[in-house]
């Protein structure tokens, strides 16, 4: 995390701002942009993860039900959002940036766009703030954005098979203890988890309010966790790459290095001949 621009920002320093940053809305679930054109927070652009932030595959076995655009492809997103390298961006979701903000936030990062931030709490917090919304869409200009590489790391499928099996890597799921365990699997064909991984759920991120945790706490959290492992030993997955995210954020935000995302996670692993443990009776 830089030590002066945090990747998560609080409703009162937003309201503060709100005439000089670029508003991404990026709530999940159905029905998405007609939620948007019903109502969103004034000024905010809408993205779609399917659209925007993912590149769907025929095949999930392939990639995973989420795998990231091309750098290229991204960039011609956030040139169709009206951003600039310089422009300072703010993303917000329903879901206490544990869905499309948290994986947005990271594919700007990862291109290197520098002034992005979260709003902790969310469109919630934003409206028990009174944040002036809107309806219908917003008017904004396209600016051509340059296309970039990916500059955080990333792991495949082959990566986290060698380093689920070699001690001096670690690889984190960060699904509900449930999914984990075996017990349910509301989204892929097979419940369990890659023989291995260890569990540390992002709910344990959030404080009883969902907002997140201090700097002090999610560090004091995560360099338990890790202990001497390197950053670039270091695998976080989830379903399909979009909530590992927000512990990937959690991480950056406690002064952390951003380790490795593994994009397919068990939407991929699961679909493909590999080792899997199953329903574990915890």
């Amino acid at each position: 995390m830089s030590t002066t621009f945090s990747p998560i920002i609080n409703i009162e320093e937003l309201l503060k701002i709100q005439d000089s940053i670029i508003l991404i809305d990026a709530r999940p679930g159905a029905n998405t942009f007609e939620n948007y054109q019903k109502e969103h927070l004034k000024g905010a652009r809408f993205v779609d993860l399917n659209r925007d932030l993912a590149a769907i595959p025929e095949n999930p076995a392939n990639g995973g039900r989420h795998p990231l655009p091309s750098p290229e492809q991204f960039a011609k997103t956030l040139s169709a959002l009206g951003i600039s390298p310089s422009d300072h961006v703010v993303v917000y979701d329903d879901k206490n940036g544990s869905n499309f903000a948290a994986r947005f936030w990271w594919m700007m990062c990862a291109i290197g766009h520098e002034k992005i931030q979260v709003l902790n709490g969310g469109y919630q917090a934003a409206i028990q703030a009174d944040f002036p919304t809107n309806s219908g869409n917003e008017t904004f200009e396209k600016i051509a954005y340059p296309s970039q590489e990916w500059k955080l790391l990333l792991a495949d499928i082959d990566e986290v098979e060698k380093a689920r099996k070699n001690d001096q890597n670690i690889v984190i799921d960060v699904r509900d203890k449930n999914r984990y365990n075996g017990l349910i699997e509301p989204l892929d064909l097979i419940a369990g988890h890659i023989p291995g991984a260890i569990n540390v759920p992002l709910t344990g991120n959030l404080d009883e309010n969902g907002l997140f945790k201090s700097a002090e706490e999610l560090a004091e959290k995560y360099k338990a966790v890790l202990k001497d492992i390197k950053p670039e030993n270091t695998i976080v997955h989830c379903g399909s790459g979009v909530t590992a995210c927000h512990t990937l954020l959690a991480m950056d935000y406690a002064g952390l290095p951003i380790p490795k995302l593994y994009a397919g996670s068990w939407s991929e692993w699961s679909r493909n001949d590999r080792e899997m443990a199953l329903k574990e009776n915890k």
